[in-house]
């Protein structure tokens, strides 16, 4: 199959076009924003069966003529703004990247789909990834499924809302084979360090204050990003057309579990005076913090066979060492985000944000 990947280069998208090199044929289309980075690809650059292209969802033109020249048998839909805090600090670039680029990817494949013949057209897939954060915010107990409503708390998940809301629409109005994935939070190698686990490892590793949002309670579903890009090779090979499968590890942990799991695993992995647990630091929260989140991946188990491979502290071990060793993949992006604080509130475009305190990021 050639498969057309869009936002290959981040963190999720590479993870899956590594795990599809040498089975399938794979196109990237990325705009190689800020979060995007070639050397997450490096692995598989070198195949014949790769290709690279520079671009942006949100330009019919280009879409157009992607999909008019490499003729994918599907597309696994990636690219997106992802971080809730910098969608707080200004929402524009999330509305034109996921709700107008999320449009214009659709319309273009609608047309590229009805274009193809028998078996191709027959073959054809579009799946679209999301996140569980388009459900809003938990109480104590219960999980996400496939029916929970939508209630989508920042600018960022009311973004990701819209274009599952636009997804499924080309599925029921054009008959086009869609199928959507909601996804909890991922974790492991290539993470852009503006995200909770990779920024409280690089910050431990300088001696940086580690900070955690308010009293550091708020929940969430880790997935390790390999188990991740599993799921997502199985729903667009399997899935039942026109369906939703949401994907999580089972994996419930605080922030401040999370942050104490990498001081704890740094200590041991690399020991220094002291315990980094003293370099925690309680912050002010975020506004519009969900509470908690937690997937019920049953659907997924049952009827495509999926579990996920790794526990949090297996996973987190690895991503923490991963970390450890490959400082040439993480440190030159320091450059592009240093840490500051994002997200205490709207600031005009262009503007630096106001406060530079160190703050969590969307994962938190």
């Amino acid at each position: 199959m050639k498969l057309l990947v869009t936002g290959g280069a981040g963190f999720i998208g590479s993870a899956i076009c590594r795990r599809l090199a040498g089975r399938a044929e794979v196109v990237v289309l990325d705009k190689l924003t800020y979060a995007a980075s070639l050397t997450s690809l490096a692995e598989v650059q070198s195949s014949p069966q790769f290709r690279f292209l520079q671009g942006d969802i949100a330009d019919p033109a280009t879409v157009r003529a992607v999909l008019r020249e490499h003729r994918p048998d599907g597309v696994i839909h990636l690219a997106a703004e992802t971080h809730v805090d910098r969608s707080i600090t200004g929402a524009a670039p999330f509305i034109e990247a996921n709700i107008v680029g999320t449009y214009q990817l659709l319309d273009a494949a609608l047309e590229h789909w009805r274009g193809l013949d028998g078996a191709a057209r027959d073959r054809f897939r579009f799946l679209h990834v999301s996140t569980d954060e388009v459900y809003g915010s938990l109480g104590e107990t219960g999980a996400f499924t496939e029916t929970t409503p939508y209630d989508p708390r920042s600018p960022y998940s009311a973004s990701k809302a819209a274009s599952d809301h636009l997804a499924s629409a080309w599925f029921h109005t054009y008959g086009m084979p869609v199928l959507i994935s909601n996804c909890s939070n991922n974790y492991g190698p290539y993470h852009f360090p503006e995200k909770l686990i990779p920024l409280i490892i690089i910050n431990a590793l300088e001696g940086r204050p580690l900070p955690v949002y308010g009293d550091g309670g708020n929940v969430r579903d880790w997935l390790y990003v390999d188990d991740h890009a599993r799921a997502l090779e199985l729903i667009f090979r399997e899935g039942r057309l026109g369906e939703k499968y949401n994907v999580g590890g089972r994996n419930e942990r605080t922030n401040l579990q999370v942050v104490q799991g990498v001081c704890d695993l740094l200590d041991a992995l690399a020991p220094r005076a002291g315990s980094r647990r003293d370099l925690i630091t309680f912050v002010a929260d975020r506004p519009g913090h969900d509470r908690r989140y937690a997937i019920d991946a049953t659907k997924l188990e049952t009827e495509l066979g999926w579990r996920a491979q790794e526990t949090f502290e297996s996973g987190l071990r690895k991503t923490v060492q991963w970390y450890l060793d490959r400082r040439d993949w993480w440190e030159p992006l320091r450059s592009r985000y240093a840490g500051e604080r994002l997200g205490l509130s709207r600031v005009a475009a262009g503007a630096e944000p106001r406060s530079t305190e160190p703050g969590l990021p969307a994962s938190a």
